[in-house]
């Protein structure tokens, strides 16, 4: 939009000038041209009268000598004819056609214009002039000019006129672009704005002051929507987080409470009773994932210091030993954010559910890009597309344990750290967990 802004303006500015300039030259053109004009007229008009006078007293010594001289000096050609058209003398190098010249002449008339002088041409002008006066012509003189003092002038005018159509144009750009920053700061502060909100930073704002007074308006009314749509998501998140916390003694005493129950159950109930202690651990893992959910999406619990990530994993072997299943990781000696290690338990608590024995999952980190891939059924390609979404969970995970709601905490994690998160397909088989960590 910038540049499309400069572009209008200087364009403006361009027609403005030119509006101006080349009127301007074409003026002097025209200006300097009769002026040519007038002062060779001058001239032919006298070697007309000379012309007359030799006709009637029959020697033209004194016009030739006269003529020469005058060809000499200004490098002209002076060509003169009798009534009849046949020529009389003729000095300097005459080049062109004089014949609608000397029709004119001999009608009586004097020439009354010439063709426009500008720096690419004409190099001569014809002049005619008739010698005599009305029924008693003798004769024609025609004089022929060189241009070049008055194309030098016209070039000289023309070139000033350029060079300050140049300086009027450079000036313009650099106004019309001062202009344009002007107008558009107020939307570029914006763009910046939303960027930086939709990164996750909704505490960005922006900063009103400088452009016209409508654009300052609307970062003023941006401001105020921001900061309404950041207090109504706070307070989203402080409910989650307060109702998850609130519900967590409840259950912790319902379970208590049932726990006890159990020795005074019937036989026939007992089916019934671990059913509902299967679904009370269900409600208290959902309670536990929301809280923590929803303290990552409010910044907290998101250390910034970096951790080992080889003992972090250590603690994972046995629960894989337990199942069977070979754990591989690439990691020696290496550290990450610590929201980026709780990603990876993420990832390997979902893989451990997921990959039959016999199965192998492996964690490495390379070139700032933490991989866990597994060779379990893995994902379809629309299913990976909403896997990172909240309560989401595949069809065919119906009786897999878990909330639906680990890898939205990983996506939340990632977002707080400023990595990228991404599920991809494993070869032959599997799913990818990829973390791609910013750079510092």
């Amino acid at each position: 939009m910038n540049a499309r802004l400069v572009g209008t303006f200087t364009t403006l500015i361009v027609f403005l000038v030119a509006a101006l300039a080349v009127p301007l030259g074409l003026a002097y053109a025209s200006h300097r041209t009769n002026r040519l004009l007038l002062d060779r007229r001058a001239d032919a008009t006298r070697f007309a009268e000379l012309a007359d006078q030799a006709a009637r007293e029959d020697d033209y010594t004194a016009l030739i000598a006269e003529v020469d001289r005058y060809a000499a000096l200004y490098g002209a050609a002076v060509r003169v004819r009798d009534r009849d058209g046949t020529a009389l003398l003729t000095a300097g190098d005459f080049t062109v056609d004089d014949g609608e010249a000397l029709r004119l002449a001999l009608s009586g008339r004097t020439t009354e214009d010439l063709p426009t002088i500008s720096p690419f041409g004409p190099g001569t002008v014809l002049l005619a002039e008739p010698a005599g006066r009305d029924a008693q012509l003798s004769g024609v003189v025609l004089l022929q000019t060189p241009t070049d003092q008055a194309r030098g002038d016209v070039t000289l005018v023309w070139g000033a006129l350029a060079l300050g159509t140049l300086a009027s144009v450079s000036y313009a750009v650099l106004a019309a672009r001062r202009l344009a920053r002007w107008i558009l700061r107020p939307v570029t502060e914006l763009d910046r704005t939303t960027q930086a909100i939709a990164q996750g930073r909704l505490d960005a704002r922006a900063h009103p002051g400088i452009g016209p007074s409508e654009l300052r308006r609307l970062e003023e009314r941006f401001n105020a929507m921001a900061d309404a749509v950041a207090g109504a998501m706070e307070r989203q998140r402080a409910f989650v987080a307060d109702a998850s916390h609130e519900l967590r003694t409840p259950l912790t005493v319902l379970g208590l409470r049932l726990e006890n129950l159990e020795p005074h159950l019937r036989r026939e109930g007992t089916a019934e009773y671990a059913e509902a202690m299967a679904e009370l651990d269900r409600l208290s893992l959902l309670v536990a994932d929301l809280l923590a959910l929803a303290k990552v999406e409010a910044g907290a619990g998101v250390g910034g210091k970096d951790i080992e990530l080889g003992p972090r994993l250590a603690t994972w072997r046995e629960v894989y030993a337990a199942k069977g299943v070979r754990l591989v990781t690439e990691v020696s000696g290496k550290v990450v954010p610590e929201a980026a290690a709780r990603i990876a338990d993420i990832a390997l608590d979902n893989a451990q559910k997921f990959v039959p024995a016999g199965g192998t999952v492996t964690v490495a980190l390379d070139g700032g890009v933490l991989r866990v891939a597994d060779d379990g059924p893995g994902l379809g390609e629309g299913e990976r597309a909403e896997a990172l979404g909240r309560f989401w969970r595949s069809g065919s995970h119906a009786n897999v344990p878990g909330s639906g709601l680990g890898l939205a905490i990983a996506a939340e994690l990632a977002r707080a750290c400023g990595a990228t998160l991404h599920l991809l397909p494993a070869d032959p088989h599997g799913l990818v967990v990829e973390l791609r960590l910013a750079q510092p």
